[in-house]
């Protein structure tokens, strides 16, 4: 029997069949099609469950907060309606790409944080959605470039800690009132290496930066700046401020500011359009010594002030602010001398 010969374009229909089928088969091994992304190994290294989106390439875990009761304006909110922690990666090259939205509670925010950036994910945000809820949900975003395998490890963990502390509550009970303070401003001055201003029981520091909007360069007074506030006494104390950085800067502000023990409460922008870009970074803390009365050193002293202080020597961070010492202008951390 003689065997009809194939066209040219017989042929080429024939051959993507095949590649097609081929393709169709990677699923089965826990493959997404048109990548290398192993889902299979995603999903059991983050403990969540994902899916595919052919369209943008995209694998997707989910994690809904069904352990959440969260009312708002007498409305039961469930896991749909914007409580529900996810993370999606994308192949890029060898690497993936992550990023990603966590739905917490406000006692889950320093912990989590803590277990995305000692993992080695970035923190790119923290905020609200809504308003009026009960109880307070934050939301914090992650992103991240490295390893697939790294990347989902390191999402897993963040999973598992949020996981971990759902339930907890530990709302701390300071009682400080500013009219009773009793710091002395030079330690905290020398702390600092910067001159603050004492008022009404209340310890302030502000250092100005600067960038451009609309064409017009704005600095301190329009808002573009770093402050901190101590309250309290030597035993017992407050830290509240706002960092001002630009982006470069976020990450290794983050770290500082965690390794030592500082909350970080929203992650945010406050413009539009400037450059460069500025991000702004709100913390607050207490310490039960913020100043030891046995050490003379204003280095050894709480977190609260360590952190500022790691902040200025961080030799990795450009640089944030001048600071004044003995009538000369000097950096707090300079290796970046196009800033501000």
């Amino acid at each position: 029997m003689n065997t009809p010969k194939m066209s040219g374009r017989s042929q080429l229909v024939v051959s993507v069949l095949v590649a097609s089928m081929l393709c169709s088969g990677s699923l089965a091994l826990g493959e997404a099609p048109g990548t290398a992304m192993d889902t299979t190994t995603i999903e059991r290294l983050t403990g969540a469950k994902g899916a595919f989106d052919e369209k943008e390439n995209v694998f997707k875990v989910s994690v809904p907060r069904k352990d959440l009761s969260v009312v708002i304006a007498g409305v039961k909110m469930s896991p749909p309606m914007g409580l529900t922690s996810w993370a999606a990666f994308k192949r890029d090259g060898k690497d993936d790409m992550v990023m990603g939205d966590l739905v917490l509670l406000q006692d889950q925010v320093s912990p989590v944080m803590s277990a995305a950036l000692d993992n080695g994910l970035e923190v790119t945000a923290l905020h609200n959605h809504f308003v009026w809820d009960s109880p307070r949900i934050m939301f914090m975003h992650i992103g991240g470039m490295g390893s697939e395998q790294n990347l989902a490890t390191a999402v897993g963990r963040v999973f598992a800690e949020i996981k971990e502390t759902s339930g907890r509550t530990n709302i701390p009970d300071a009682q400080i009132d500013p009219a009773h303070s009793s710091l002395d401003p030079a330690k905290l001055d020398s702390a600092l290496g910067l001159k603050g201003q004492y008022k009404d029981g209340v310890y302030k520091f502000v250092v100005g930066r600067t960038t451009r909007m609309h064409d017009v360069e704005i600095g301190n007074q329009m808002g573009v700046n770093t402050w901190g506030t101590f309250a309290g006494s030597e035993d017992k104390a407050v830290v509240d401020g706002d960092f001002a950085m630009r982006e470069s800067e976020l990450q290794p502000v983050l770290r500082a500011l965690r390794k030592a023990g500082i909350n970080v409460v929203a992650i945010h922008q406050h413009m539009v359009g400037e450059e460069p870009r500025i991000m702004f970074l709100h913390y607050w803390a207490l310490h039960p010594q913020t100043i030891s009365r046995r050490d003379s050193d204003p280095r050894s002293t709480s977190p609260a002030i360590r952190a500022h202080s790691c902040v200025r020597d961080d030799a990795r961070l450009p640089r944030i602010a001048p600071r004044i010492s003995g009538g000369r202008a000097r950096s707090l951390a300079v290796n970046d001398e196009r800033g501000p």
